[in-house]
């Protein structure tokens, strides 16, 4: 049984060992009792019958949308780099499109069997639910920017978004942000530059009467050397409700969240599953739902600064809204611990979500979800 395996990643992740050298890569094989059959490219991708495509890292949905793919796909994922975070999105997109695809993620063993059809996934019970009356009072959205290009199961109608939830979007040039912040006399690549972004977001929340907004954050990091993490984190933490990469729905998600519980959650990507146990992680969190904190650099670009963050040990609620605002993901968990791993974002916790597992590799409504504190019902 020759196994093609196809691997796409982000640019952002340089520095990569090549698919065949990885520890990770080579203990399927060792389970499988064979070698994979790597490819350099997709030039024979539609000429091969048994085959994976292997999503690497976070940042690589735009890759996989642009190959234009069909027919039924296998994305093999695994607990690091965001690697499952991302295979969540694309298969979200696939889903979304009419097409058919699985999540390979879990153990060696596991991702063997599963590849030689001895394993099934988890049938867990449903996750999902329609989305009641939303009244969020004609609170007014920014997007700063655009959604990120990775975002490709995210798109949101702001027509439907306005009648859908009572709000009134916003778009500001991404451009204007950055002019701005770079006429502060500092070294913008500094914590004088974080804190420079802060400043003028919140400029612009005034300028534009902004209740909240979502930003395209990851275009700073060329434009100015830094990041968003830390101006999102003070923002959620004053008030202003705030997604970043231009994450329309995540946004809607958490300002539900804000409107029912008082406290907007924590963005994040699932990064890895182990039984009912799931790892989620991301650069920025509100500060006032930590325990603690220090200042790290921003995982992907190793730049600016992130939040390094304790969450206290407490039932939460895991939720994303749907990109089309028709359903709403609600799953109750508990935090067991906070963790940290280099190789991921800086902000770590573990939760408990029994019967979760099913939903996260077969139905996900993209890959950022939000944790909320207590029990959020909808």
């Amino acid at each position: 049984m020759s196994i093609s395996l196809f691997s796409i990643a982000s640019s952002l992740h340089r520095g990569l060992p090549s698919p065949q050298d990885e520890p990770f890569i080579k203990e399927i094989e060792k389970n499988l009792g064979e070698d994979f059959d790597f490819k350099e490219d997709f030039a024979t991708y539609d000429k091969v019958d048994n085959k994976i495509i292997y999503v690497r890292t976070g940042g690589s949905e735009e890759v996989f949308r642009s190959l234009g793919l069909g027919g039924e796909i296998r994305l093999l994922t695994s607990g690091k780099e965001n690697s499952l975070a991302a295979a969540m999105e694309i298969l979200s997109y696939i889903n979304i499109n009419g097409g058919k695809g699985e999540i390979l993620h879990g153990s060696a063993d596991y991702i063997a069997r599963r590849i030689r059809g001895e394993a099934g996934q988890s049938e867990g019970s449903s996750m999902t639910r329609p989305l009641p009356p939303v009244n969020l009072g004609g609170k007014r959205v920014g997007v700063i920017g655009a959604p990120s290009d990775w975002l490709i199961s995210s798109e949101v109608d702001y027509a439907l978004a306005e009648r859908r939830l009572n709000v009134k979007m916003v778009d500001v040039p991404i451009d204007e942000l950055i002019r701005e912040v770079g006429s502060h006399d500092c070294d913008l690549r500094s914590f004088k530059g974080s804190e420079a972004v802060y400043e003028e977001l919140k400029h612009i929340t005034d300028k534009y009467r902004l209740d909240a907004l979502t930003l395209r954050c990851f275009d700073l990091l060329d434009s100015i050397g830094n990041t968003g993490c830390l101006a999102l984190a003070r923002l959620n933490s004053e008030g202003i409700t705030s997604s970043c990469e231009g994450d329309i729905p995540t946004l809607f998600t958490m300002m539900i969240a804000k409107e029912k519980t008082g406290c907007p959650g924590f963005q994040c990507n699932l990064s890895r599953i182990t039984g009912d146990e799931l790892l989620f992680a991301h650069c920025t969190v509100p500060l006032s739902m930590t325990r603690a904190y220090t200042y790290d650099t921003h995982f992907e670009s190793g730049i600016g600064t992130a939040i390094k963050a304790e969450l206290p040990l407490e039932e939460i609620t895991i939720a994303k809204l749907s990109p089309d605002l028709e359903n709403i993901a609600v799953i109750p968990g508990r935090i067991l611990r906070n963790q940290s791993e280099a190789n991921l974002c800086r902000t770590q916790i573990v939760v408990e979500a029994p019967g979760s597992q099913d939903y996260f590799l077969k139905h996900s409504f993209a890959n950022h979800h939000v944790i909320i504190p207590g029990r959020l019902f909808i």
